[in-house]
């Protein structure tokens, strides 16, 4: 168990982020636009108990990741984190760099798409946290940075170094996690960093559209489509079609597969409930 523990669950309310839902929608805030966001231990551990806990409830069908302020992230706190980490021993240290992960794997694993809206810095654990969402919706002024090896460390932080190479090739995934460069959206786009670039300052209201259209969607269609995709990465191509398979002859027993036809016949739009 992780020593590192964000606020108190089950909880109504979360100390490092703020929360809103509306209708199947979750929206979290990075919340301390004073530091340009910057994460706190609290703040990653609220992160990984949010997830999961909207993981449990089933009841979120889409959610946007933004930042308030002038950036969505710069990543970890230099005081709060880097500077209380050279006082941790290496069982400290350990249980703090899983933690990070396990935020990672959160965003990954849970059973609906994650949208990040961005702008401004997503830097270092921001770059990472805005890579692990299935969409990255971003303003003009967005500007990615892997700072790891600025501060002395693996560019493969967080997992970094598997999901980075898986969006935008390796070549440019060794060119920003080695040397660290900032890339400004017009790049980050043309390499696939990006998966919408809107006009300035649209960034937030395109997330929630996209979030709205996916919620309104068939949520346990794209929660299958999220788990395949982060399953068979890494899978051979026999075993990849196997499970497409099996994942479908599951689908086609749910009642949004029934539905579709019923409303198809009946000319009018499918009523999906997500089962």
């Amino acid at each position: 168990m992780s020593p590192f523990t964000g606020s108190a669950a089950p909880t109504p309310h979360w100390e490092h982020l703020r929360v809103e839902r509306e209708d199947g929608v979750a929206t979290v805030t990075l919340a301390r636009p004073e530091k340009l966001n910057a994460l706190t231990f609290g703040a990653y551990a609220d992160l990984r108990d949010l997830l999961a806990k909207l993981s449990r409830e089933r009841s979120v069908r889409a959610l946007v990741l933004a930042g308030e302020g002038r950036g969505f992230c710069s990543g970890g706190d230099v005081d709060e984190i880097i500077g209380a980490t050279l006082a941790l021993d290496t069982a400290q240290l350990l249980d703090f760099n899983r933690m990070t992960g396990q935020v990672v794997r959160a965003v990954r694993e849970c059973p609906f798409p994650v949208i990040a809206a961005l702008h401004g810095v997503a830097a270092g654990a921001g770059a990472v946290l805005a890579l692990a969402a299935d969409f990255r919706v971003a303003d003009p002024t967005t500007r990615f940075a892997f700072l790891f090896t600025r501060v002395g460390l693996s560019g493969g932080d967080m997992g970094a170094a598997y999901l980075l190479p898986r969006v935008v090739g390796l070549g440019h995934a060794t060119r920003l996690l080695m040397l660290g460069d900032t890339v400004h959206a017009p790049e980050a786009e043309r390499i696939g960093l990006i998966s919408e670039l809107t006009e300035p300052g649209e960034a937030d209201r395109t997330a929630r559209a996209l979030a709205r259209r996916l919620a309104d969607g068939p949520a346990l269609a794209h929660a299958q489509t999220k788990a395949l995709l982060t399953a068979e990465l890494d899978m051979p191509l026999a075993a990849a079609v196997e499970l497409d398979a099996a994942t479908q002859a599951l689908l086609m027993n749910g009642e949004d597969y029934a539905e579709f036809h019923a409303a198809f016949t009946a000319k009018r739009p499918p009523k999906w409930r997500g089962r």
